[in-house]
């Protein structure tokens, strides 16, 4: 007997025919023989509908109320499962994330997990019933709800996972796993067999949907293995798991695109220390994620510093932005939202040279400019025109031979 977490997303459980479906697959993971927690989504397109409806109800919605009204979309297809699956003779309670106490820290919209308590859990897997929890919430020590993000449910299925030392966390999405790249994009696109917690990570970061980057984290830090398969077909899936040596053979795994992406420039910083900091402490006290970080050489005193953070973060990114360029006498600020980011990543790039090369001279073959770049050790990221971002993205995955 395992312990097995089920995560479905809002593809999976987006009318009742498929919440079926996936009560079905329950049901024979049930029967198999393991205890089994269900963690879901909303319903495809039922976040977005009250979102909207949040920001028709104001302007600038209070946050505290915005998850409130977001976190209700999961409490509707978890009851839904509930009900399916005790129609259909197993026995199965639903659970919120306050109920289960999921306790988070307060940073509403993007709040990260302190503590998952166990003992509700526990005890209903003793009485033989399937739990089927909320994803994408928690609750506050004040016991205000919060959300974890978009994706978020992909976190809360793992953080189930590792709290129960759960044998393996399922992800049950709309493709049958992780590809050499997005397959809706192109069609040699290769489905991986196996793909390292690294590698997965740097793909998610960089802008690959399967699974949310905070997971991954999770994933790797508490060894939780995630089999990322489709709830529409039993063929295919693909592992993450921990890195091996058969995965440093591949030197480049796959190539990744980000079109959420926003360029912000600083014309004239002072170079003098602890500048940058005035520039990037108001971002993060307001829980903007900068991404990639560029500062050109010092002239006469001065330089120019560039970054990204993603599009929906660029106008309050822009205000917080040029009140602290102001404040350290920099001569202005541009922002271009027409940008994109393009990926290859590889646990194999450590130990072969010439990568970074091969990137630049395909991309530079297809007239495509460079505007940023950014490197680990198992990853490099080009900012590019947002209009290229297909282009580029086939070409490379045809110059480091991906499809084969």
């Amino acid at each position: 007997m395992a312990l097995v977490v089920q995560k479905y997303g809002g593809t999976s459980v987006a009318n009742m025919d498929r919440i079926q479906n996936v009560a079905r697959r329950v049901i024979k993971t049930k029967q198999a023989g393991h205890d089994v927690i269900v963690v879901l989504s909303a319903m495809a397109g039922e976040t977005d509908r009250l979102i909207n409806l949040a920001q028709q109800a104001a302007a600038e919605p209070d946050l505290r109320e915005y998850d409130a009204l977001i976190a209700t979309g999961e409490q509707v297809t978890v009851s839904l499962m509930a009900l399916v699956l005790n129609g259909l003779g197993c026995k199965a309670r639903s659970y919120l994330g306050f109920q289960i106490r999921i306790t988070t820290d307060r940073a509403y919209q993007k709040a990260r997990i302190v503590n998952v308590d166990t003992w509700k859990i526990q005890e209903e897997l003793k009485r033989g019933s399937v739990l089927v929890v909320a994803g994408f919430q928690g609750v506050d020590e004040e016991n205000n709800i919060t959300t974890l993000g978009r994706g978020g449910s992909d976190t809360s299925a793992v953080a189930l996972a590792a709290a129960m030392r759960a044998d393996i966390c399922e992800i049950y999405t709309d493709v049958d796993g992780v590809y050499t790249t997005d397959p809706h994009l192109y069609d040699k696109a290769r489905r991986l067999d196996r793909v390292s917690y690294d590698e997965m990570l740097e793909m998610a970061r960089a802008g690959a949907k399967v699974l949310q980057p905070r997971a991954v984290e999770m994933a790797k830090k508490y060894e939780v293995p995630i089999y990322v398969k489709s709830s529409f077909s039993d063929e295919g899936g693909t592992l993450v798991t921990k890195e091996d040596k058969e995965m440093e053979k591949e030197v480049v795994s796959g190539v990744t695109y980000d079109r959420d992406q926003a360029k912000v420039t600083v014309i004239n910083v002072p170079d003098r220390p602890g500048i940058a900091a005035r520039l990037f402490t108001p971002l993060a006290e307001h829980n903007i994620m900068v991404d990639m970080i560029i500062q050109n050489a010092s002239v006469d005193g001065f330089t120019d510093l560039t970054f990204t953070v993603s599009r929906k973060d660029v106008k309050q990114a822009a205000v917080l932005v040029r009140e602290a360029a102001d404040d350290i006498g920099a001569a202005r600020v541009e922002i271009d939202d027409s940008v994109a980011k393009v990926s290859i990543i590889g646990v194999g790039m450590v130990s072969h040279s010439g990568v970074a090369a091969k990137m630049f001279a395909t991309l530079a073959k297809e007239g495509i400019n460079i505007e940023m770049i950014s490197t680990s050790e198992i990853k490099i990221s080009c900012v590019v025109k947002a209009k290229y971002t297909e282009l580029a993205v086939m070409v490379l995955h045809d110059a480091f031979e991906l499809g084969k």
